[in-house]
């Protein structure tokens, strides 16, 4: 009598393939969110608002454009992060020489501390729209409760969800605020036509120096390997992470100036801060307007003081040969660093913290064609990249880039002189 055959295994259902698909997308989600998170800040918001309010929907390109550029070279430090044998500074120091990898790891850590006065600005006046009460107070909360999330284990997974959770929160926020003002989605359109209104000057500047961040590219290298992801997973990676985690903060900062356009022309008055803006939108669609602004203000102001003091305080330990894992009591004693320094600028600093936000978010871009001509070259390093080397077009774009940065730069000097 002859045995039966041992059935073969039942493929898999499709719904199971698609949903062990969605699982595997989700799981890879997390280290191009927190880039795009430090990005995301009250100096990028605040820039947006001045743009929508002044200039309505005409400068949307430079979103459109400074997003593209922004993920190619997010995607180049990626690769860079997957090919390093040790951490991207080491990697710099051994390809390029040791002094590139210092003034590397010094350039980030020096527009993290730019960067720290708009967060700590902008985390009180989110809050202080919310809840009331003076926003130097808020501040200090938001920077307590930042320090405490340091010092608590494992600490960058932490960090990460947070940040994811924050990102969802912005999006909800500024996605409501932008349908409740009532824009003409035509003339939304027509805003991704280049063109460049007269009297656009420093603000043209803030705008691509927040949205086209090249310091916060270069972390991305450093997030990839704190979250552990090998270069065999690189496309998947690039799908599910690299690409969303850059386009959703553009895509909310198009929202921002939509709204900001919006109530402009319906009221005749360009709001000139968040919190300006808030209450027109509370007059123009009811408390829900202004609310969900506020609440998507506060969560972009926390996740870039969170991200921003991260990034610095590890740059600048790897830089100095203090090594870059976040569990590294020189690592945390310089991310505390970054903290104090925006809270003590934001405490004591006088005059309009718009203005504070603006320019110090414009003068980040000085240090940022250095890094982009670093991120160039790493790229392009035939011996540590392998098969992850730029190809033709990642060159094409990123000089494009690069001498949009130089352009930028020039741009600040004039106007500075």
């Amino acid at each position: 009598m002859t045995a039966n055959p041992r059935p073969s295994p039942a493929a898999a259902p499709p719904d199971a393939t698609r949903r062990s698909r969605l699982l595997r997308a989700l799981a890879l989600m997390g280290p191009a969110f927190v880039v795009g998170a430090w990005q995301f800040g009250p100096g990028n918001l605040t820039s947006a608002i001045e743009a929508g309010g002044r200039f309505g929907y005409a400068l949307i390109w430079v979103i459109v454009v400074s997003t593209l550029l922004m993920t190619v070279f997010t995607d180049m430090s990626v690769r860079i992060g997957l090919a390093s044998p040790g951490s991207v500074v080491d990697s710099i120091k051994q390809r390029l020489g040791h002094a590139w990898g210092v003034l590397a790891g010094c350039g980030v850590f020096l527009i993290t501390l730019m960067f720290s006065v708009g967060n700590a600005v902008g985390s009180g006046l989110g809050l202080s729209m919310l809840f009331g009460g003076p926003p130097v107070a808020w501040t200090l909360a938001c920077t307590v409760l930042v320090a405490v999330l340091l010092l608590t284990r494992d600490y960058y997974r932490r960090f990460e969800k947070v940040l994811l959770l924050t990102v969802v929160v912005m999006g909800i926020g500024f996605l409501l605020a932008a349908i409740l003002s009532g824009p003409s989605w035509p003339e939304v359109g027509r805003g991704v036509v280049p063109t460049v209104p007269d009297g656009v000057g420093l603000l043209l500047v803030a705008m691509v120096g927040t949205n086209f961040s090249v310091n916060a590219a270069f972390y991305a290298g450093y997030t990839i390997r704190e979250r552990g992801i090998d270069r065999s997973r690189y496309r998947e990676t690039t799908l599910s992470d690299t690409i969303p985690g850059i386009a959703a903060p553009g895509l909310m900062t198009i929202m921002v100036i939509v709204a900001s356009a919006a109530v402009a022309q319906r009221t005749g008055t360009a709001a000139g801060s968040a919190g300006e803006l808030s209450g027109v939108l509370e007059s123009v669609a009811g408390p829900a307007g202004g609310y969900v602004f506020a609440a998507g203000f506060t969560a972009a102001a926390f996740s870039s003081m969170l991200a921003n003091a991260t990034a610095g305080g590890t740059l600048l330990a790897d830089g100095l040969g203090w090594g870059s894992g976040l569990g590294g009591r020189r690592v945390r004693g310089l991310i505390l660093v970054i903290l104090g320094f925006g809270l003590a600028v934001a405490a004591l600093a006088s005059g309009s913290p718009v203005q504070l936000i603006i320019t110090a978010q414009a003068l980040t871009v000085v240090v940022a064609p250095f890094l982009g001509l670093v991120i160039l070259l790493l790229a392009n390093h035939r011996g540590l990249m392998g098969d992850l080397r730029n190809r033709w077009w990642h060159n094409l774009l990123g000089a494009a880039g690069w001498l949009g940065i130089l352009a930028v730069c020039a741009s600040l000097a004039v106007e500075v002189l």
